[in-house]
């Protein structure tokens, strides 16, 4: 559910890293959250962007984003990084959780640059709940590396950073990754490259959650390759056609139905959609294996139908 927060605070953390603070304006509690949770945050140009809570879950009180101010920002980052000010009220949905910590024997946190976000909430649990954890903090310059300080003091000695200028290049995941304690549970956010690796690298046995910012692009189809289809909404009767080329998101759109979404990738779970009928053609990075065999649900910014029909839970 969307509410208007207030922006109560913005700090610089790290080179090119601000932390933002949003409050209720009439100064009433916000909705409790896990580690790993994400907020989508509607900025004035109307971007809607994802961002992973990084603050104390215990504190109702406020709500804690990092944003990178990424060079080929499609809207988002720059307009937080050049033009958002304190004291703006914006529309914040959520919490949702898609990357949730599990019960495990031992924890292994993996971060790269601002994917650090969700792991320090995550480390902070940890190290309250006097848990066995340990982590990896990578990324290419001390500088632009957000929150040490305070996984520093939350960790110890059981935080290894590592700096890609100050080492020669990436870190050594075979001698991270090569002999986990049994019971190891792996939670890695960060840019595509270091999820890859680390995925390729760890143990079958080890299981692995990991949480994308960006997803590959995707390769390049037949012209054949995507039969149209129609989409219908139960609620209202609405019929739409999505062409070929043409996403679920944008053919509804054009028929009068605005669905949220924000990463528009598969990766953040804000245009999950309830199917009701139709065999979806699932092209997400989010759900699981079962969940895509299921078919009761689709993330309608990526994924097609291999059915004429797709009846989806829609007003």
């Amino acid at each position: 559910m969307a509410r208007t927060l207030r922006l109560v605070r913005q700090t610089w953390l790290a080179e090119g890293v601000r932390e933002l603070r949003f409050r209720d304006p009439a100064g009433g509690e916000l909705p409790g959250w896990e580690p790993g949770a994400h907020v989508t945050v509607m900025l004035p140009n109307g971007v809607g962007r994802d961002y992973s809570l990084c603050g104390d879950p215990a504190d109702r009180a406020e709500w804690t984003v990092a944003v990178l101010r990424e060079p080929a920002s499609r809207g988002g980052s720059s307009y937080v990084h050049e033009r958002l000010g304190v004291g703006e009220l914006l529309a914040v949905d959520g919490p949702r959780n898609n990357f949730p910590l599990r019960p495990a024997g031992r924890y292994l946190l993996v971060a790269g640059g601002i994917g650090v976000t969700p792991i320090l909430a995550m480390a902070r649990e940890l190290a309250s709940a006097g848990a066995a954890w340990s982590m990896l903090y990578c990324g290419r310059e001390r500088s632009g590396m957000a929150y040490l300080p305070e996984l520093r003091e939350l960790a110890g000695d059981a935080l290894a950073v590592h700096c890609d200028d100050e080492h020669g290049g990436p870190p050594d995941l075979d001698a991270v990754l090569g002999e986990l304690p049994t019971g190891t549970h792996v939670y890695c956010c960060g840019p595509e490259g270091l999820l890859a690796a680390v995925a390729d690298r760890l143990p079958e046995s080890v299981p692995l959650s990991v949480e994308r910012f960006r997803a590959d692009a995707p390769a390049p189809l037949a012209a054949d390759a995507e039969p149209e289809f129609d989409v219908v909404c139960a609620g209202s009767g609405v019929r739409a056609r999505v062409a070929a080329g043409v996403s679920i998101l944008d053919a509804l759109a054009g028929a009068g139905v605005e669905v949220p979404s924000s990463c528009r990738e598969g990766i953040c779970g804000t245009c999950e959609t309830k199917v009701l009928a139709g065999e979806p053609d699932h092209r997400d990075l989010l759900l699981s294996d079962e969940e895509k065999r299921s078919g009761q649900t689709m993330l309608l910014c990526v994924s097609r139908c291999r059915s004429p029909e797709l009846l989806l839970d829609l007003s």
